[in-house]
């Protein structure tokens, strides 16, 4: 979710040592699994929530959907095709490369 690997955690508890010092680190740690444990009851409570009030529509509900990026690139083309509608006209490129025109510029 947050692509977060090995080497950031590294740099990312470095960093909580020396900006919280060996001494409240310990305190610091367990002020945030408590903080953790908090968001993780919420974020339960509010699922079961929403399973309540959508009832059996929540089994059908896909996240991932709505996805603006996903969306607009599901809608927007699916309906392209390689192929040439009958009566489409392509444009077809230059034989020749257009004449410089020092006027025109």
């Amino acid at each position: 979710m947050f692509d977060i690997g090995i080497p950031e955690l590294l740099v990312m508890g470095l960093v909580a040592v020396l900006a919280f010092g060996p001494d409240r680190l310990p305190e610091f740690a367990r002020t945030a699994a408590r903080l953790l444990n908090q968001v993780r009851t919420m974020v339960g409570n509010a699922q079961r929530d929403l399973r309540e009030e959508l009832g059996p529509e929540f089994a059908d509900l896909d996240v991932r959907q709505l996805d603006p990026r996903s969306f607009v690139r599901k809608h927007l083309l699916d309906g392209l095709d390689d192929e040439p509608v009958e009566g489409e006209v392509r444009a077809k490129p230059p034989a020749a490369p257009v004449p410089y025109d020092p006027e025109a510029t």
